[in-house]
């Protein structure tokens, strides 16, 4: 069904085009947002204008920062013999709240899926090699354990092993707090294959 306001038609049809948000969560949203101040909706449109003009990508590791190079890629104590590579920026934060690496990221913006047509032209692979250098001791291929991930750290790995750098793979498992009883065939069985000494 569509309204009579033709703004408000807009709203839902612009709000659905994002990721994870139908027609009618698009709807309460708009509803929502009519029911707030002016001021409370105008500093959100303003959020997303200053956010579209000031976020880049930093042009060493293509993560997401307001100054490039990004404060990762000039941080002074950074280990700069490892690269993580990632799909997405939201990988490295998810990285960086651990705290338990502190090397440099690579970010591929997004994995191989010759379905949709993403090819290795389409990904920064090209930068990735670019920035193996001598003091670069290991890259470690933290890509998403799904088949496009698994087939994107597949084919890094074999440009990278020839380079003279270790390569590694993030280890997958049953998370923190699970049951064994919950997790499924081939979660189990990379755990045991990923066991390590106690």
């Amino acid at each position: 069904m569509k309204y009579s306001s033709e703004a408000v038609e807009r709203a839902i049809q612009e709000l659905s085009r994002l990721p994870g948000i139908g027609r009618k969560t698009a709807q309460r949203l708009v509803f929502y947002l009519l029911k707030q101040p002016e001021a409370q909706v105008q500093q959100l449109a303003e959020a997303l204008i200053e956010l579209k003009k000031k976020v880049i990508h930093c042009s060493i590791c293509f993560n997401i920062t307001e100054s490039d190079p990004c404060s990762i890629c000039t941080g002074g104590k950074r280990d700069r013999s490892m690269i993580c590579v990632v799909e997405e920026a939201n990988d490295v934060l998810a990285l960086e709240k651990t705290g338990g690496y502190n090397g440099l990221y690579h970010v591929l913006g997004g994995s191989l899926s010759p379905l949709d047509g993403i090819g290795p032209d389409d990904l920064r692979i090209k930068e990735l090699l670019a920035r193996i250098d001598e003091t670069v001791k290991e890259v470690i291929l933290a890509t998403n354990p799904d088949t496009e991930g698994e087939a994107t750290a597949l084919y890094l790995a074999r440009l990278l092993k020839p380079m003279n750098v270790r390569v590694s793979r993030i280890a997958r498992g049953i998370p923190v707090g699970a049951d064994l009883e919950y997790a499924d065939e081939i979660t189990l069985t990379r755990a045991i294959e990923g066991r390590r000494e106690y």
